[in-house]
């Protein structure tokens, strides 16, 4: 059977993640922080959890010993992260920042470097592992308030890039995944710190934003492709965001001649 360690599995993309590689036939080992949002997602679900704190090196060490006498490892998928305000930089709060980047950055680091040599070793002949990190639209295309979670994500961005180059010449697949508008129950609800009116407007009359679902899939259909193919970087936005400054608010309809 075919393993995967989905972090950030608690909720939204990650949960989501883990639904679609179980129904896929995957044994999947499902961390996050929140112990309960875990437990309530193995009974879901039938996925082995552990709580980890990607950020945390001794809870990674730990997710490494778990995962090493489970056996083979075929697939890791580094979507723990977040963003959090969206003040100017001048008037930026430099711990949100750290905490951005140790999530986003430093725990994708931590957790590829402690399970890539798992994955080496589960690698059959003819066949290849999967390495995927979730960044975000946001690597790419700056906007105002947002150069905290833009510098972040381009960090997670730069990190699969060069770990891409580093693992040339190994049947290992670095795959980057870019979401768009993504609507899910915690995202914009968690940047603007519980205020709800605030991350309900993110996403008002928007014609059928991204579901974590949308996410989900790609991500197992990018980790299942073909062993030789390497699905190195996918942006996925809703067909009513055109790019980062242009969401269109409404029904999407044909023009008509």
């Amino acid at each position: 059977m075919r393993r995967v360690v989905v972090t950030g599995a608690s909720s939204g993309i990650g949960a989501a993640t883990v639904r679609e590689f179980i129904a896929r036939g995957w044994d999947v080992v499902a961390v996050a922080r929140r112990a309960d949002r875990l437990e309530a997602l193995a009974s879901e679900t039938g996925a082995k959890v552990l709580r980890v704190d990607v950020t945390e090196a001794e809870d990674v060490a730990a997710l490494a010993a778990y995962v090493a006498e489970l056996g083979p490892l075929h697939a890791v998928v580094n979507n723990a992260g977040g963003a959090l305000g969206q003040e100017p930089v001048e008037f930026a709060d430099v711990e949100a920042w750290r905490t951005m980047f140790e999530t986003n950055v430093i725990g994708v680091q931590r957790v590829t470097a402690a399970l890539l040599p798992q994955l080496r070793a589960s690698i059959e002949p003819g066949e290849s592992a999967a390495i995927v990190t979730i960044s975000s639209v946001a690597a790419f295309n700056p906007y105002e308030g947002g150069a905290g979670y833009n510098a972040a994500k381009a960090g997670a961005h730069m990190v699969s890039a060069v770990l891409r180059l580093e693992l040339s010449g190994e049947p290992i697949k670095v795959i980057e995944i870019a979401p768009g508008m993504v609507h899910t129950e915690e995202f914009s609800l968690t940047r603007y710190a519980g205020d709800q009116a605030r991350a309900d407007a993110v996403y008002a009359d928007v014609d059928r934003p991204l579901t974590a679902q949308d996410i989900a899939e790609t991500i197992v259909w990018a980790v299942e492709a073909p062993a030789h193919v390497n699905i190195d970087q996918l942006t996925v936005r809703p067909i009513a965001q055109s790019s980062q400054h242009k969401v269109h608010r409404g029904p999407l309809v044909p023009r008509t001649s």
